[in-house]
C-alpha cells in the first residue's frame, strides 16, 4: 500500500507537529491534537446541545470502566441524535482513564463549542463524537502526525528495524480476541544504549481486518513523514501509532504483571482455529492480515527510499531559498516545517484549473502581498486564493508560518486555512471563501456601508473581539497577531467576522506576556506606538489596533491619513476631542445614527478610546471588551488622552504601507 493521499479535500487537517514530551504517568494527560468540523454545527440551547450535553456526561460517568472502552448514543430523531465514545490507551489505571476522559471533555467544549464533529486525541486516550454513527467504521481522516525533530544515526537500519516493529505488534493488536483492548508494544534494542519503545491501539469495536487496515495506513505514513525522526506519532479517529527512543507508557519487565492485550500475544497464525459464530478469527483472515502488512513493507521501503530521494531535493531548494535563522518554530527549520505541513499541500495544476488560470476575472483583493482569487475545486467547493507576489516582502518565513498557525487554530471568527500550493518561486495559500469579502469594503465605502446596519456592525465588533480572545487567552497558544486592520477581518455569507493573515503572528510562552523585536512589522495606522517606536509588543498591541478599527466602524474614517482633514491630526486625537467637549455623537457617521442605540454606540467608543491608551497598562483585555460588549450594567473607567502622536514620529521609509519585514512565528 503506498502513502495515503495528500488531497486536502480528503485530509481536511492533515498536519504534521513536533513532540519531545516524555510521559509522566502521574502528570496530566498529555495533549496531542484535536479536529472539529466547521461544516456541521448545532444551535446553542437547542435540543441536539441537550443530547450533546447528556452525552458527554453519560462519557464520563462511565470513564471508569476496566475496558478503559464506552460507546453511547442519544436521541430519538436522526436530527438530534450524537453518537460518542472514547478509549483510554491499553495500559492505563481506570483513574488514569477517567482523568484523561474528563480533560478530554473539559477541552473538546473549550476547541469545538458548537461543531457536531469532532475527534481529541491524547497520549493516554481518545475522545471523539459526530452526529452520524460512525461506529464499527474504519475512518482515515483526518490524520494527523507528530515527530521529534532529533535525528536517528544509522537511519535505514533505524527504519527498518521500526518497520518490523511496528507490522509486529500491529498484527498482535488487530488479531486480539474480541472485547479485548486492540493495544500492543514492543521495545526493541536498536544499539547497546538505545532501544525504541513502539505503540499501536485501534477502536475496539473495529473487526479485526479493518484495524490490520488501519494498521497499515498508518504505518506506510508513519515511515514517510517521520523517516529518520527518534520519535514520531500518527493520528486518525479509528487507530493511531507511536513510537520513541524513550519509554512513553508502561513498560513490563515480566508478562506476568502487565495488561492481558499487551501480554498475550494470539496463537502463530498456522494453528488457529476457528468456531463459526463464536466471534474468533478465522486462519484466512490471519493469513490475509499478515500478507497485506508484508506486503504493505515491501511497498513502504520502495516509497521510502523515493521520498527520501525526493525530500532532500526539495529540502535543498527551500535552502537555497531562506537565509539560516537562528529562530523558529521549537528550533526547526523551513524545510522541516514545510515538510511537516505537506499533507496540506494542492497540486499547483489543481489551483491553476479553480481559478482559471488565475484570471482577472476571478480575481477578488489586491494587496502588498500580492493578489486573491475566487477559485472552485472539483467538488464545486469555493476557495479563496491568496497567491503572493514574487517581490513581496512576505517569504518562506511568512508563508510556513500561516500554514502552521491557523491550521492549528480552531474558533468560529478565524478564517480557516484549508492548504498551500508551492511551485518554484509560486507560493499559494488557500482559504475558505468569503463572499463577503472584507471589513474595509464596507466601513470605507459610502454606498456599501449602508448596506449595513448598527446591530450588524456590533456583531462584527463582538466577533473581532472574541477572536482575539481567542488568540490571547483561550487557545493552547498565546498567539499576538501584530497586523490586525480591516482589511484582514474577513466576512462571511452571514457577516460573520474571521480574523484573517496570520504571516506575521508570534507565539508567546505560557508565562510571557512581553516581547522586543528589532524587526517591526504591522500597517500604518494601526500599530501601537510602543511597537511602532520601539519594537515593544504584547497582547496589548493588538487590543491598540482592535480599538482603532472599533473607531473606524464608528466614524466611517480611516484611522491613516485623517491628518489630511481639518477635524484633528488623528482620528484618535478627533474621538478624544469631541470626547471632551461631551459631543462625542458627532463622532458617529450620520447614517449609523438612523439604526444605532445612542447608549450602545457612546459605549463602543469609550471602549474603543480604552483601548488606544498611550500606556499600554491603561488599555483593557480583550476578555474586559467581551464582558464589556455582552453587558450593559459593568461601569467602565475614565479614558485618559490617548495615544495618537504616532505618525509624526514614524518615518515612512522604516515600514510598508501594507505588509512590513517579518518575523517567524517563534516564542521569545
Amino acid at each position: 500500500m503506498g502513502m495515503p493521499s495528500f488531497n486536502v479535500s480528503r485530509f481536511p487537517l492533515t498536519l504534521s507537529l513536533l513532540s519531545f514530551l516524555s510521559l509522566n504517568i502521574e502528570a496530566a494527560p498529555e495533549y496531542r491534537y484535536h479536529f472539529c468540523s466547521n461544516e456541521t454545527t448545532f444551535t446553542p440551547n437547542s435540543t441536539y446541545q441537550s443530547n450533546f450535553n447528556h452525552l458527554l456526561s453519560s462519557l464520563s460517568s462511565n470513564s471508569m470502566r476496566e475496558s478503559g472502552f464506552y460507546n453511547t448514543t442519544v436521541g430519538q430523531t436522526p436530527e438530534t441524535t450524537v453518537y460518542g465514545l472514547f478509549f483510554c490507551r491499553g495500559d492505563l489505571t481506570t483513574d488514569e482513564c477517567q482523568d484523561c476522559v474528563s480533560t478530554a471533555i473539559k477541552e473538546v467544549e473549550q476547541y469545538c463549542p458548537v461543531e457536531k464533529v469532532a475527534v481529541i486525541w491524547y497520549s493516554e486516550c481518545v475522545l471523539r463524537y459526530s452526529n452520524k454513527s460512525f461506529f464499527s467504521t474504519m475512518d482515515e481522516h483526518p490524520s494527523v502526525s507528530l515527530y521529534n525533530i532529533q535525528n536517528t544515526t544509522e537511519q535505514d537500519r533505524f527504519f527498518l528495524l521500526l518497520g518490523a516493529s511496528m507490522n509486529e505488534i500491529g498484527v498482535k493488536a488487530s488479531t486480539a480476541p474480541p472485547g479485548s483492548k486492540k493495544f500492543a508494544t514492543k521495545e526493541a534494542n536498536f544499539s547497546e544504549l538505545q532501544t525504541t519503545y513502539s505503540l499501536v491501539q485501534c477502536d475496539p469495536l473495529l473487526s479485526s481486518s479493518d484495524c490490520s487496515r488501519c494498521f497499515v495506513n498508518l504505518i506506510s505514513y508513519l515511515l514517510s513523514c517521520c523517516a529518520g525522526k527518534q520519535g514520531g506519532n500518527v493520528l486518525n479517529p479509528s487507530c493511531y501509532i507511536r513510537y520513541e527512543i524513550y519509554p512513553f507508557y508502561r513498560v513490563q519487565s515480566t508478562p506476568s504483571s502487565a495488561p492481558e492485550s499487551v501480554l498475550v500475544a494470539p496463537p502463530p497464525p498456522n494453528i488457529v482455529t476457528t468456531r463459526k459464530g463464536k466471534g474468533k478469527i478465522s486462519s484466512v483472515i490471519i493469513i490475509a492480515i499478515v500478507v497485506t502488512i508484508a506486503a504493505s513493507v515491501v511497498l513502504v521501503i520502495l516509497a521510502y527510499c523515493f521520498l527520501r530521494r525526493r525530500a532532500r531535493k526539495k529540502s535543498d531548494a527551500i535552502n537555497e531559498e531562506s537565509p539560516k535563522q537562528s529562530d523558529g518554530l521549537l528550533n526547526y527549520h523551513a524545510a522541516s516545517e514545510i515538510s511537516a505541513v505537506e499533507s496540506l499541500q494542492f497540486d499547483f495544476v489543481t489551483i491553476e484549473a479553480a481559478t482559471n488560470k488565475f484570471s482577472d476575472d476571478n480575481k477578488i483583493g489586491e494587496g502588498g502581498f500580492g493578489k486573491v482569487y475566487k477559485g472552485v475545486l472539483l467538488d464545486q467547493k469555493k476557495v479563496a486564493v491568496k497567491r503572493l507576489s514574487t517581490k513581496s516582502l512576505q517569504g518562506l518565513e511568512e508563508f510556513k508560518n500561516e500554514i502552521i498557525l491557523i491550521a492549528k487554530l480552531q474558533h468560529k471568527n478565524l478564517v480557516r486555512l484549508l492548504g498551500f500550493g508551492i511551485e518554484g518561486e509560486e507560493k499559494l495559500l488557500v482559504y475558505e471563501f468569503m463572499p463577503n469579502k472584507s471589513l474595509d469594503i464596507f466601513i470605507f465605502d459610502s454606498k456599501r456601508r449602508s448596506q449595513l446596519n448598527w446591530k450588524t456592525y456590533y456583531n462584527i465588533i463582538s466577533g473581532i473581539a472574541r477572536g482575539l480572545l481567542y488568540l490571547h487567552e483561550d487557545s493552547r497558544l498565546k498567539i499576538i497577531h501584530r497586523d490586525l486592520k480591516p482589511s484582514n477581518v474577513l466576512l462571511d455569507h452571514d457577516m460573520v467576522a474571521k480574523i484573517s493573515d496570520f504571516g506575521m503572528a508570534r507565539i508567546f510562552s505560557e508565562n510571557q506576556n512581553i516581547a522586543n523585536t528589532k524587526r517591526v512589522v504591522g500597517t500604518y495606522g494601526y500599530m501601537a506606538p510602543e511597537y511602532a517606536m520601539e519594537g515593544v509588543f504584547s497582547v496589548k498591541s493588538d487590543v491598540f489596533s482592535f480599538g482603532v478599527i472599533l473607531l473606524e466602524i464608528i466614524s466611517g474614517k480611516k484611522n491613516s491619513g485623517f491628518y489630511l482633514t481639518e477635524h484633528a491630526q488623528t482620528l484618535l486625537a478627533y474621538a478624544w476631542r469631541l470626547w471632551c467637549e461631551d459631543k462625542v455623537l458627532e463622532f458617529v457617521d450620520s447614517f449609523l445614527m438612523e439604526s444605532c442605540s445612542t447608549s450602545e454606540i457612546v459605549k463602543c467608543i469609550h471602549i474603543g478610546l480604552l483601548c488606544v491608551q498611550e500606556d499600554p497598562q491603561d488599555r483593557l483585555t480583550m476578555s474586559t471588551v467581551v464582558a464589556l460588549l455582552g453587558s450593559d450594567s459593568i461601569a467602565l473607567p475614565k479614558p485618559k488622552h490617548p495615544a495618537f502622536s504616532v505618525a509624526k514620529f514614524i518615518q515612512m521609509d522604516e515600514i510598508s504601507v501594507n505588509e512590513l519585514s517579518f518575523s517567524s512565528i517563534v516564542p521569545q
